[in-house]
């Protein structure tokens, strides 16, 4: 992948900030026997998403009212979250995020009943890089597709070649909890597919459908990977199409670059989750025997 400039790279670490607010918790308890366990980075954690759960480990960023959350009230199923803010697939399965959060696939056990998996954006940096490469891109030559021009099959590329690193952790999560259902959540909608809300999202019309492209193939992605390997994909984007970052407030389930409610920059507010709540709770409801 081509290198950020100065410039790029000061916002990725914006982005980075605004995505990973550190909370003060308690260490991760031990597993659960069964239940739900929930794996996942940012879009699953819910930053800054009312109210925190202060016993999440350190930088997890983890709210109390995230998907999960919802899921498992509506389901009545005992919850063991284990996402966290900026989590790859690695620290799914193989590397601790920090000190007090260990790879979370440890959250399983031979009892675990449900399992929802949701990542990918993190990997290679793909969204973190993708929003600053194209508002750095965009910013210089606010028309046209400068980031599509610059940049081209890049991120997509990058996506693709990660394809087998995902569903070994979906084939992982299997051998470790054998007895349960994994569903694997895909990505909301966080651009609209035409047009934009420039100065709002910085990224002009045209890079903005370049933009979702790149997270539709990452969705695609995670759906064939799910399929490949015994999961189930949850199609969280087609329900959220209409309510990007760049709609109104009230309508929108992401928010902006500047949030206007609680939540991280281009995150699901709790509108979004609710939303992404419905999604999971259906897709467990008819994976369920009757």
């Amino acid at each position: 992948m081509r290198k950020l400039s100065s410039s790029r790279s000061r916002v990725a670490v914006l982005f980075a900030v605004a995505t990973g607010a550190v909370l003060s918790g308690a260490p991760v308890a031990e597993a659960a026997s069964d239940g739900y366990v929930a794996l996942g980075d940012s879009y699953t954690a819910g930053p800054n998403v009312l109210p925190p759960d202060r016993t999440a480990p350190s930088g997890c960023a983890r709210s109390l009212a995230n998907y999960p959350h919802l899921v498992a009230s509506a389901l009545g199923l005992q919850l063991d979250d284990r996402s966290c803010t900026g989590a790859k697939t690695e620290n799914v399965t193989a590397t601790a995020q920090f000190p007090d959060q260990p790879p979370q696939i440890t959250a399983l056990s031979r009892t675990t009943k449900v399992v929802t998996l949701g990542i990918g954006g993190n990997d290679n940096n793909t969204f973190r890089d993708v929003v600053a490469a194209c508002i750095a891109a965009d910013s210089a030559t606010p028309v046209g597709t400068p980031c599509k021009d610059t940049y081209g099959s890049t991120f997509v590329d990058n996506i693709h070649a990660d394809a087998p690193v995902i569903g070994a952790a979906i084939a992982r999560i299997h051998q470790t909890a054998p007895a349960a259902k994994v569903f694997v959540v895909g990505y909301p909608d966080i651009l609209p597919r035409n047009g934009g809300c420039y100065p709002q999202v910085p990224i002009t019309d045209g890079d903005v459908a370049y933009v979702d492209g790149i997270e539709t193939e990452l969705n695609t992605v995670l759906r064939d990977q799910a399929q490949l390997h015994n999961a189930t994909f949850v199609d969280t984007y087609t329900p959220s199409l209409g309510h990007d970052a760049c709609q109104a407030a009230g309508t929108r389930w992401i928010e902006p670059m500047t949030p206007g409610a609680d939540a991280a920059t281009l995150h699901p507010n709790a509108a979004g989750m609710r939303a992404d709540a419905v999604a999971v709770t259906a897709a467990i409801r008819n994976a369920r025997p009757a």
